[in-house]
């Protein structure tokens, strides 16, 4: 598939990861996402809370699940599936709390349909999350080496 303005890229210690951007579904996430990895906030982040079977989560610069890049978002539920490959945005209880984190499911995990911001899809390198390093934390974790939109640069 053709790199377009939409296309992140996740150089992670397990290797590359391509996520195609759904500003259709989501497009005040994608433009924030756009933003954080354009000012480098991604690179060197852990995934700091990775479970199997259900999902891999990254975006907090603490490690430990509970910082952000200081912006909340507004939620943008809507009605695409969690399944395998999807990238949706972190929250915590108010639906409006989503910020920097986000997580890309492993497996179906549709019981959290309708109430996180789906906002892209793995395209390429989903086999670099599969093998991810599991854990709540996770003990010597894997992270986003560097992130980058492909439009930006090759």
């Amino acid at each position: 598939m053709a790199a377009t303005e939409n296309t992140l890229i996740l150089e992670t210690t397990q290797g590359p990861v391509t996520i195609e951007m759904r500003p259709d579904l989501a497009p005040g996430h994608v433009a924030r996402i756009k933003e954080l990895v354009r000012e480098g906030f991604y690179d060197g982040i852990v995934f700091h809370r990775v479970i199997d079977g259900f999902m891999a989560q990254t975006g907090c610069p603490q490690g430990t699940g509970m910082g952000g890049s200081g912006k909340k978002l507004k939620a943008e539920f809507n009605k695409e599936p969690h399944v395998r490959g999807t990238a949706s945005m972190a929250r915590a209880a108010n639906p409006d709390s989503g910020d920097s984190q986000f997580f890309i499911c492993f497996d179906d995990a549709s019981f959290l349909n309708g109430q996180y911001t789906v906002w892209g899809k793995v395209t390429e390198g989903m086999e670099n999350v599969d093998k991810i390093k599991r854990g709540e934390p996770v003990k010597d974790p894997d992270k986003i080496v560097k992130a980058r939109m492909a439009a930006d640069a090759a």
